[in-house]
Formats: C-alpha cells, structure tokens, sequence
C-alpha cells in the first residue's frame, strides 16, 4: 500500500515530466520558428534574382528563336527551332505564375494562410509546378529524339518529319501533361504546403488520400523514364557524329566545318545531360525514397513534436534536401535556354576558335619538324652521293 508521501512523490514526478515534454515541445517550436524567420529574410533574395535571370534568359531565346524561324534558310531548323522556343516559352511562363507567389509569401514572413485564406492558390501552384516541370523534361526528350532520328537516319527524317508533325507532337505533349497535373482535382492524389510553407507540391507521405500514392510515384517515374530518354538519345547522337565526322575526315574546307560543327554539337550534348542530371536526378530519386519512408516535406511546416527526436531530425534533414533539390529543378528553367541555344552562340564559338588556333599552332610546329628532318636527310643523301663519288 502506497503511504500519502509516496503518492506525493509519484505526482510530483508525474508533473516534472509533464513540464520536461512542456518545454522540449516548446523550445523546438521556438526553434522552429526561429528557423522560418530567418528563412524569410535570408532566402527571399533566392527566388527574385531566380525569377529576373530566368526572365531574361527565356526572353532572349525566344528572340533568337523568331529571328531565326521568320528566316527563308533556316527552313530544314523549323522543327528544332519549334522545340527550343516552346521549352523557352514553357520555363519563362513557369517563372511568370510561380514565381511572384513563392516572393509574396516570404514577404509575408512565410504565412501561406495571410494570401491565401481559402487554400485554392495551393492548388494552382501544385499544378503551374507539375505542368511546368514535366513538360520542360518532356521536350528535353522530344529534341533529344529529334536529333538523333536527323543523324542517325537522315533520309528517313527528311522525308517524314514535318513542320506540322511537330507542332501536334508539341501540343499533344502539354495536353497530357496538363491532364495529369489536374488529377489532384479531380480527386487523385493531393498538392500540399512544402517546407518552409512557401511553395506547394505533390504530397508524397500521406496514404489516406485517394491516389495520392500512385500521382507521386506516377510523377517521379515519368520524371527518370524522360531523363533516360534525353541521355540516351543524345549519346546516340553523339555516336553517329563521331562516326560521320570521321568518314569525312580529310583537309577540305566542308570537312573543317564539319569538324567544327561536330565538335560545338558534342560539347552542347554534353552540357545538356550534365544540366539535367545535376538539376532533375536529385529531385526524383528523394521524391522516391520520402515516397517509400512514407515521409513529407509538409510535416515540417507542423508544430506537433513527436518524442523520438532522431526521427524528427531525419525528416528536417529530409525536408531541407527536398527543399535544395527542386531549387535546383527551378534552376534548370533558367539554364535551358543557355544549355541549348545562347551558350552555343556566345561561348562555343570562342571555345572552338582557340581550339582551332591551338590546332594550326601543332600543324605548323608538326609541319616545320617534318621540313627540318628532309632538309637533314637531304643533307645526308647529299653526302653520301659525293663519297661514292669521291670513292669512283
């Protein structure tokens, strides 16, 4: 039987813990909280200078791309050019409409609910997200397949790949995927508040939602399955140039700018594979891995504390990757049109330029070895003549 001081006791531990989970819950609010202040007012400069880089660059290439396409000679580039301008005009749309909700928010100090009270913005913004992001890797694949088929079966392209052809292959393209996208809508699946709250996305931790499960994994697998595509069909590509410039190799002036061609084609090919996988890989492969651990980046924006800590660490850490890897995503809005279209203008001129100098300097180099050793053997020759002669 327990004495009245035992009980005292038991209720005064009872209460002790009480107030330890009290202010353990509390401090990591705090701490939490500390951490979404200084978030919006450290990284509110990310997303402006995201938004006006990625405005100029887009615009550029859609210049470039008009100027070029309203050109009589540039007819057999229609459909190449068709495919830059519409992945320019898709990632400088997806700045337009996300962007300037990504920088309200943080001016609002990372409060969703102050512009958004009925949580419909939410849902545009998972949309705008999806739509975007999948039909810039879907037309990164439809350029990839498109230059492969003009190297690798030149005849077959030119007769069969049409102006007409591409635009429906292009229209197509943004209508699935705007299809998929407003499956949330409809019910499948479920866009949510990210960490730190200031961009909603696919929620990839919660099962209770009808389809949620198959739209995230749906997502992620079409993602890897368009990256396959690109790296595929671009070391195709990259192939089937090597191969011709080495059947055209010889001193002409057609096969010097096929060289030079080839060699602006193959570093272009090589930058676009690097820009997509730096940008894209880190994004699915997480996606699947807090789909599989039944993980969100939205538990982070929750006050609520579980008691295992090391837990809660593990998906802070998780939501903190989640939240580098689609910046990253968002980056590649900004360097397609550099990766396809003004680096080659700007940068692989020069590039081959050097190259093409540093070239001539070893020719002339290898050229005036090979005239000083006949001048030695002519001298030797020489020699040899006049003591046979000496000798007769």
């Amino acid at each position: 039987m327990m004495t009245a001081e035992s009980c005292d006791f038991l209720d005064l531990q009872t209460n002790s813990g009480k107030m330890l989970d009290f202010n353990v819950s509390k401090s990591l609010r705090e701490d939490n909280a500390t951490n979404n202040s200084s978030c919006g007012y450290v990284s509110v400069g990310f997303p402006i200078s995201m938004m006006i880089t990625g405005i100029v660059g887009n615009s550029l290439a859609l210049i470039l791309v008009y100027i070029s396409y309203k050109k009589k000679e540039n007819k057999r580039k229609k459909s190449f050019l068709l495919c830059i301008g519409s992945l320019a005009f898709t990632d400088l749309f997806g700045q337009l409409l996300t962007s300037p909700i990504v920088i309200s928010v943080y001016r609002a100090d990372l409060k969703w609910e102050h512009i958004d009270s009925s949580g419909k913005l939410c849902a545009f913004f998972g949309v705008c997200m999806t739509t975007f992001g999948l039909c810039s890797l879907f037309l990164a694949s439809a350029m990839a397949l498109e230059r492969a088929m003009a190297i690798t079966n030149p005849h077959w392209y030119s007769s069969h790949m049409k102006t007409s052809v591409t635009k429906q292959t292009l229209v197509a393209v943004w209508c699935l995927v705007l299809l998929f996208a407003l499956l949330p809508i409809a019910g499948v699946g479920e866009y949510t508040r990210q960490w730190p709250g200031t961009w909603c996305f696919i929620s990839t931790g919660d099962r209770k939602v009808p389809g949620n499960m198959f739209f995230a994994i749906t997502f992620a697998v079409l993602g890897i399955f368009s990256l396959l595509v690109t790296l595929s069909c671009n070391v195709m590509t990259i192939r089937g140039l090597i191969m011709r410039c080495k059947t055209k190799s010889g001193t002409s002036q057609s096969s010097k700018q096929w060289e030079r061609l080839t060699t602006e084609t193959v570093i272009q090919l090589l930058g676009i594979m690097c820009v997509l996988l730096i940008c894209w890989s880190p994004l699915l492969v997480l996606m699947l891995r807090m789909i599989s651990n039944q993980v969100s980046s939205h538990d982070c924006n929750s006050t609520a504390v579980t008691s295992n800590h090391t837990s809660t660490r593990d998906v802070q850490l998780d939501c903190n990757f989640f939240l580098t890897a689609i910046r990253l995503a968002s980056l590649n809005q900004i360097l397609d049109p550099w990766v396809y279209l003004l680096f080659r203008e700007i940068l692989l001129r020069k590039f081959c330029i050097m190259a093409t100098a540093v070239s001539n300097c070893s020719i002339e180099e290898q050229n005036e070895t090979q005239a000083a050793l006949a001048a030695l053997n002519k001298q030797n020759q020489d020699g040899n003549n006049l003591h046979k002669l000496q000798c007769s």
